[in-house]
């Protein structure tokens, strides 16, 4: 793990979502997971699972998923985490779960690699459930979580194909 986050390849599409959380401590909320900021973060203030929920409108590829944490936090760091998607909340299914040793560093969990097709999972609604923390820790620390898709994911959705090149980029926009 490393204070770099290696995503040459990919787009960050975490603006695409809209965000919630299951809960938040009073001056440590939602809007610090995505301040791009290693040194504020998220803490949680309820029961487990801490969660953190991420809605897109559209059905959207989610390739990668990477949090940054730091054993500083000591027993508010996250050891059992569980990554689950779906079209609702009814329907969420785990995707993928692990064990993240007790370390600093960015987390990278690749979507596309765990599934039975290789492709990355399609969804409407992405969940990161903190299941458990080191030491027996009740609230947890997030300090940065970051979406990313491909382009190629991105050019064969439903969506919209976004302008990339110049001569694309100069009919962008309507006068």
């Amino acid at each position: 793990m490393s204070r770099e986050l290696d995503v040459s390849d990919m787009v960050e599409i975490g603006r695409q979502a809209a965000w919630s959380v299951s809960s938040a401590k009073t001056g440590h909320g939602l809007e610090l997971l995505r301040d791009n900021d290693l040194d504020t973060y998220w803490q949680s203030d309820g029961p487990s699972p801490h969660v953190v929920n991420m809605q897109f409108e559209k059905r959207t590829s989610v390739r990668q998923v990477s949090f940054f944490r730091d054993k500083q936090d000591e027993s508010y760091t996250p050891l059992r985490v569980s990554i689950r998607g779906g079209t609702n909340h009814q329907d969420l299914k785990e995707l993928y779960s692990m064990d993240v040793e007790e370390a600093t560093g960015w987390v990278n969990i690749n979507l596309a690699d765990i599934s039975s097709s290789g492709r990355p999972p399609r969804v409407f609604l992405l969940q990161l459930a903190i299941l458990s923390n080191h030491h027996g820790g009740r609230d947890t620390h997030v300090r940065q979580l970051k979406l990313f898709s491909t382009r190629e994911s991105l050019m064969s959705s439903d969506e919209e194909v976004p302008f990339i090149t110049q001569e694309c980029l100069q009919f962008s926009t309507i006068r």
